[in-house]
């Protein structure tokens, strides 16, 4: 924590942390009071510094101790300044930034130009409990700052609260079954680099599907095998029975709890008919601690000897703890550890200190509190496109709603009048395995807060009526 003196250099280090705000218009307490909130968020004022003495501080910067006075006043009132008596004031983040789902630099421009982002379906830390689990994790440090910190297959009681986890939702896991990696899509990643030797083989994939998975694919110049899968219908088991017989896909990469973008769930039955096909399937389940039903269901993982598990920590925890992990049989993972890439895929050890931490305290808590925002703004959302015509199957989890427009409307059209009126959202062919395909869908995320929520949807609302107008005079 930083302490700012009531005199000499510390007032002044203090002082130059706000940098030239003298040279903005404005009132001068308004442009004050901007200037330590946007040092707070820099970084240049950590949060918990104390501040100097409203004399000191007029003094030093060359305004009236009224001035100071005003600044401060805005500045706790707007929860950026914390003050008990005795103790002075100290700088900090108010509540509206560290209580929220989505990171605040999303409703700050975050997509360029753009005013509001909604363009990513991305979670903001639970900021006390991460910071909770970053002070326990320095003081148990120690021990790895004396060994060598290379790659592992992971931190030891970070795979064994993993296998727990995974033992106590019904699969026996034991830790040498894990292999810790630097997110789900590194590990998606490492088992592509491992799995997919023959390259004429395709690699079944669900469309829509994730982008970033598809991405990673991509990259590779692997042939993509879609396969359909809604909001409503879920997975159409028969054609990926039928794919799998006559295209030989040499993987697959299905998203069954709550699938990005279309929030569908896989029912048991189709886990146990899809873990029965002659093909290595990658399940990606880092939407499955997001389940945001009133009563939550007790599907199993999608598991059989074909089937190899990935989670992360990224959309559950944070996005910035970058940390995942693949479950496989422990032959698997020893074939993984020999991997060249396997060293680059690998969290720092630190950064799985942290996660351990933060997986094995509190981790129910940070939880139930994200489900029951999730929840709210999901159906808030819901709510607001009441009127438009489009159609959506509510999801019963995940971070994100798959709208279909109507026949008539253009996702991609829809995106760029929105992109004009400073609105970022993302049309269907992102998602689609082959680019072109689901013209009329619009994913968009509930993350945000309520209050960005209804701005967007309020011009979403007018872009669609533009869209509607410009088709009947047309």
């Amino acid at each position: 924590m930083v302490h700012f003196g009531q005199t000499g250099p510390m007032t002044i280090g203090f002082a130059a942390a706000l940098g030239a705000w003298r040279e903005r218009r404005g009132p001068l307490a308004q442009t004050l009071a901007a200037a330590v909130r946007e040092a707070v968020v820099d970084g240049r004022l950590p949060a918990g510094t104390r501040l100097p003495s409203e004399r000191e501080l007029a003094r030093v910067l060359g305004v009236s101790r009224g001035t100071v006075v005003a600044a401060l006043t805005l500045l706790r009132d707007d929860g950026w300044l914390h003050t008990r008596h005795g103790s002075g004031s100290r700088v900090c983040l108010p509540a509206r930034l560290t209580e929220r789902t989505t990171p605040w630099s999303l409703d700050r421009g975050g997509a360029g130009d753009a005013d509001l982002d909604l363009t990513l379906a991305l979670t903001s830390a639970p900021h006390d409990a991460y910071r909770a689990a970053l002070a326990r994790a320095a003081d148990r440090s120690a021990a790895l700052l004396v060994d060598s910190g290379i790659a592992t297959a992971g931190l030891p009681r970070l795979r064994e609260l993993l296998a727990d986890r995974y033992t106590r939702a019904g699969l026996a896991t034991r830790p040498e079954q894990l292999l810790v990696t630097s997110g789900a899509q590194a590990a998606l990643t490492l088992l592509l680099d491992h799995l997919h030797t023959d390259r004429r083989r395709p690699v079944a994939v669900e469309s829509p599907s994730y982008p970033g998975a598809l991405a990673v694919l991509r990259a590779r110049r692997t042939r993509l095998l879609p396969v359909p899968v809604t909001s409503d219908a879920g997975w159409d088991t028969e054609h990926l029975a039928a794919a799998v017989r006559t295209r030989g896909p040499q993987l697959a990469y299905l998203i069954p709890d709550f699938q990005n973008p279309t929030g569908a769930h896989m029912d048991a039955a189709t886990r146990a008919e899809i873990a029965r096909l002659p093909v290595t399937v990658i399940a990606d389940e880092t939407m499955r601690d997001l389940d945001l039903r009133t009563e939550p269901g007790t599907e199993p993982h999608l598991a059989g000897p074909r089937v190899i598990q990935i989670g992360s920590a990224g959309k559950t925890v944070w996005s910035g703890l970058r940390v995942g992990w693949i479950r496989a049989t422990a032959d698997l993972v020893r074939q993984l550890r020999q991997s060249p890439l396997q060293a680059q895929l690998s969290p720092p050890p630190l950064e799985q200190l942290i996660a351990a931490e933060i997986l094995g305290e509190g981790l129910d808590e940070v939880l139930r509190d994200r489900r029951t925002r999730l929840r709210a703004q999901r159906d808030h959302l819901a709510g607001l496109l009441d009127g438009t015509g489009w159609t959506y199957t509510l999801p019963g989890g995940g971070l994100s709603l798959w709208a279909h427009l109507g026949a008539t409307t253009s996702a991609t059209d829809l995106a760029a009048r929105a992109a004009r009126l400073g609105l970022a959202v993302t049309p269907g062919p992102h998602f689609a395995a082959d680019r072109t395909t689901l013209t009329h869908h619009l994913r968009l995320p509930y993350t945000a807060t309520p209050d960005v929520l209804s701005r967007a949807a309020g011009l979403l609302r007018r872009c669609h009526e533009q869209e509607v107008h410009r088709f009947v005079t047309a």
